[in-house]
């Protein structure tokens, strides 16, 4: 007699709408929380670690993620680029990258790089901290009849290759800087983190 009067499909209903609407609620309450848990744009400036996706990068692009304030270009060179690298020893002023300040010593490597086709570098000049130019057509160019692919920085003329090594007779003295980073996956690179000095 107790049922009399309850209406069993309401009541079905209102309790699931209530379960939708608190988990509705729930999401919109852990996307902040979840947020938290990354750096912030602050954080980010003053060194934290920056995670980059690689996965849709075509060979000859390039994609730029900020960390410490620069811009740091990751690059997938094509093979005809790697190929190249070793060309153009004679013309750079250290081909070997012997200055260990300019890359950690897992990128002291003609490609300068961990992976030879991902190139990871701080995309400022070392002369006067212009940011260069990517110019990755192997083509002659105003500024080298025999360009094989890099970056040219417009503010005083330095030019660098895709492994971001400074041509001879050029303003700027040192290469570019390779940053610490390492892969986390195939196409996930975190950039600010040397697991090799964190072993040391």
């Amino acid at each position: 007699m107790a049922d009399q009067g309850v209406n069993h499909g309401r009541r079905r209903f209102l309790t699931a709408t209530t379960a939708v609407v608190g988990g509705v609620g729930g999401v919109f309450a852990a996307v902040p929380f979840v947020k938290s848990w990354q750096p912030s744009d602050r954080a980010k400036t003053a060194g934290a670690p920056v995670l980059q996706d690689i996965s849709k990068l075509e060979p000859g692009q390039r994609v730029i993620a900020m960390w410490r304030g620069q811009p740091v270009w990751i690059i997938r060179r094509t093979p005809e680029v790697l190929a190249a690298l070793s060309s153009l020893a004679d013309q750079l002023v250290d081909p070997d990258s012997v200055n260990p300040d300019q890359q950690p010593k897992y990128a002291a490597n003609a490609s300068r790089a961990i992976r030879p086709e991902i190139a990871v570098i701080i995309g400022i000049c070392t002369h006067l901290g212009c940011s260069p130019s990517f110019v990755p057509e192997m083509t002659p160019q105003e500024f080298d009849g025999d360009w094989k692919g890099g970056f040219f920085c417009p503010c005083h003329g330095s030019r660098f290759d895709m492994a971001g090594r400074v041509y001879k007779n050029v303003p700027a003295p040192r290469n570019l800087r390779v940053p610490p980073y390492h892969f986390v996956s195939d196409n996930l690179i975190e950039i600010g983190v040397d697991p090799m000095a964190e072993a040391a």
